[in-house]
């Protein structure tokens, strides 16, 4: 009615969804109970989904948010969200009304557009960045990106060199699995392979975000906001990698190693490398 949304029954089964039209970058939320009424929702649950079929619960502190809601129809009650989520559809799910009335919300969603650039891979190929190595700094490198993916197993990123070093980032059952292999054993044989696994279930047709710092031999890999700080030893330092970097799968098969080795299949989204956006690079060359 013209008082707000009032499904005809009242009980947890019911929900308020939203369309917002395009991917959309949602940094609070507002609701009132029901104009002039004595229906109100004292808490609920929001979802989010960017295709209106696969939801996902927002969460704080590791464990799904209740919001509190109204205390009666009138006043409104602002929640800043303490990270923005970033998706088309929203549901508003009630878990808890006023006991002498019925379910009854107005809502309001404060945000902005999303700007992002998104590349679709079919698991057949990938996308090869090679780059001026008179730009490079050896001793820092920087990759963020952000996937999704049905598949539980393929290769996100590659780079090796000339003796066998390499550095991959593989998809495992699910699991991110970040690859640091120094080659030779013979010139590095204190340490010469790293392998760190972080995520899980992270074939959930859901973004996730991937972070790659490496500073002299300092080493932060960060999956949706948990990371892993090690220091690999000096050796590091001279990982003999060549000026090409590539995503979604190994251009040679078979060059290196024996894992899984499947190439990628599902979408990347905003990959830089050291500042450079590799995907709007790619559209424009």
């Amino acid at each position: 009615g013209a008082g707000g949304w009032s499904p005809l029954v009242s009980n947890k089964y019911q929900w308020l969804q939203i369309d917002l039209g395009e991917r959309t970058e949602i940094t609070a939320v507002a609701t009132q109970g029901g104009y002039g009424s004595s229906d109100w929702v004292t808490s609920y649950l929001l979802m989010f989904s960017d295709s209106g079929r696969n939801w996902k619960q927002y969460r704080q502190e590791e464990s799904i948010w209740a919001f509190s809601g109204n205390t009666n129809a009138d006043s409104v009650i602002y929640y800043k969200l303490q990270h923005s989520i970033k998706a088309r559809f929203l549901r508003f799910v009630p878990l808890d009304w006023n006991p002498n009335g019925r379910i009854g919300m107005r809502i309001e969603v404060y945000g902005c557009t999303y700007r992002s650039e998104v590349v679709g891979f079919d698991g057949k190929s990938c996308l090869i960045y090679t780059f001026n190595q008179k730009l490079m700094s050896a001793l820092k490198d920087v990759i963020s990106l952000k996937f999704k993916t049905m598949q539980s197993d393929g290769i996100l990123l590659h780079r090796e060199g000339q003796n066998g070093d390499h550095i991959t980032l593989e998809l495992i059952k699910g699991k991110l699995s970040l690859l640091i292999n120094l080659g030779d054993t013979k010139t590095h044989p204190s340490n010469a392979q790293i392998n760190i696994t972080l995520g899980s279930l992270l074939d959930d047709q859901h973004w996730h975000s991937v972070l790659i710092e490496h500073f002299n031999n300092q080493v932060n890999f960060t999956v949706d906001k948990h990371t892993h700080h090690f220091h690999a030893k000096g050796e590091f330092n001279y990982l003999d990698l060549d000026y090409e970097l590539s995503f979604g799968g190994i251009p040679v098969p078979g060059k290196s190693g024996t894992l899984s080795r499947r190439n990628f299949h599902g979408c990347f989204e905003n990959i830089y490398y050291n500042g450079v956006n590799i995907i709007d690079l790619a559209r424009r060359h």
